[in-house]
């Protein structure tokens, strides 16, 4: 059975980036901070290429920086410029690089214009007739992928075939004629995300909206009709309920997306998420298969708009996000199915400690195995966040997170962000739990830095 399997990709990156000895002494995005990416994008849907523009203005964090280093990917740069003065680019590894005619200073702010093309080699996806981005952003745009504490505003005009429907984050602000009879779509990003939540879609979509409060939801797709695509996802509003009460913040997206593809898919995007026909329950109220639109739907709060620093903290975005999948089921379906979601990730634990490998959970070591990571993120975050729950009660449980959730919204998170909210709203000491689950030996995790 194909479950949970959206950490596919994040865990090839990962565990790619950590054995790369070309990042250990330059990693991407090191010596600076990107305040925001301005893209002009033409994919080209049937051959899966795209042809790109794009200006990332950024901030200089150290003294001299000397080389601008971004996540590597398959495109082929056609030029680069800082500050209108061209630049060369090299490829070490896993690593694009532009070294700088001279170093910029700690606190200045320079602006690096790029024109690229190529057929990106992962997260692009779709069928003759559409294309859609799915996690790898920075194989077919240039940014960090993995440097999850940087967030950064977005931009992107898309230029697709008129009558074209285009999805992406944050909201359409224009749309307006453009060469060749296309079209260029405008969107803008509601608020700065990571680079790993950035995506697109392009194709000819049926569309439906409905509302949920203040808030609309939009379904998408070329594999079925309407009524199909209201069947499929009749519970997000349930959803949207449930999480607005637990996290104490409304749905933080104005026009939240769910595009429906063929296949297994299951990955969120910073205002949206893409789901596979496959990963999707086959008949109403399955408790055992509407993981995925919970999941997804949940990163909103918990990865998006709350985001883990670095990835030693990964737990939270994913642990978190897992756990609460089991609290819908159980406030949907009744504690058997919260039982049952917990026993899953139970299960998975179990097989890792079995062969020998358990961490804690703010651990920033290599992974041995894609499912020894998935273990420890995913299922013994979410069985730590239910010990949370069995200790401390519901009431004191749930107003933590809420308060965790309100005090950290738009920003980033180390797990001592989680410990002082939960003792916060007990009044109880928590270091001898976080330390047994969350820091193990490791006590530099409990201090921020």
């Amino acid at each position: 059975m194909i479950r949970r399997i959206l950490v596919l990709a994040l865990a090839g990156t990962v565990l790619g980036v950590q054995c790369s000895p070309a990042l250990a002494a330059n990693g991407p995005g090191d010596g600076f901070e990107v305040a925001s990416y301005r893209l002009s994008l033409t994919p080209d849907i049937q051959n899966k290429t795209v042809e790109g523009r794009e200006v990332i203005t950024l901030r200089a964090t150290m003294e001299g920086v000397q080389r601008l280093t971004f996540s590597a990917n398959a495109l082929s740069i056609d030029s680069a410029a800082l500050d209108g003065v061209a630049l060369a680019h090299t490829v070490e590894g896993d690593v694009l690089g532009f070294d700088l005619p001279r170093p910029i200073q700690r606190g200045r702010t320079v602006k690096l214009e790029l024109s690229y093309h190529g057929r990106p080699a992962r997260g692009f996806a779709g069928s003759a007739t559409t294309l859609y981005t799915s996690y790898f952003a920075c194989d077919w745009m240039v940014c960090s992928q993995n440097k999850f504490g940087e967030k950064a505003a977005f931009f992107l005009d898309l230029r697709v075939p008129a009558g074209m429907t285009s999805l992406s984050i944050g909201s359409m602000i224009a749309r307006r004629p453009g060469p060749d009879g296309s079209e260029i779509h405008s969107w803008k990003a509601p608020r700065p995300y990571s680079a790993y939540l950035y995506g697109f879609g392009v194709g000819r979509f049926t569309r439906v909206s409905e509302r949920a409060g203040s808030k609309r939801l939009t379904y998408l797709s070329d594999t079925t009709d309407a009524d199909e695509l209201k069947r499929r996802f009749a519970k997000t509003k349930e959803m949207v309920a449930f999480l607005s009460a637990k996290a104490g913040v409304p749905l933080p997206v104005a026009d939240y997306g769910q595009l429906l593809v063929k296949g297994d898919e299951a990955q969120e995007a910073a205002t949206y998420s893409v789901l596979g026909t496959d990963a999707l329950p086959t008949k109403p109220d399955d408790p055992s298969e509407d993981w995925a639109i919970a999941h997804e739907l949940t990163h909103q709060w918990w990865g998006n708009l709350i985001t883990c620093e670095t990835l030693r903290d990964f737990w939270l975005n994913e642990g978190i996000t897992t756990f609460m999948t089991a609290a819908w089921k159980e406030h949907r379906y009744g504690r058997v199915a919260y039982d049952a979601e917990l026993e899953v990730a139970r299960r998975r634990l179990k097989k890792a400690q079995a062969l020998g490998f358990d961490k804690p959970l703010a651990w920033d070591g290599t992974y041995p195995t894609l499912s020894a990571r998935r273990a420890i993120q995913y299922s013994k975050g979410a069985l730590f966040m239910a010990q949370l729950r069995a200790t401390l009660g519901d009431t004191a449980f749930w107003s933590g997170l809420r308060r965790y959730t309100r005090e950290h919204a738009g920003g980033t998170v180390t797990s001592i962000d989680l410990e002082r909210a939960m003792e916060a709203s007990s009044g109880r000491d928590l270091q001898p739990l976080f330390v047994r689950w969350v820091f193990g030996d490791d006590l530099s995790g409990r201090q921020r830095e």
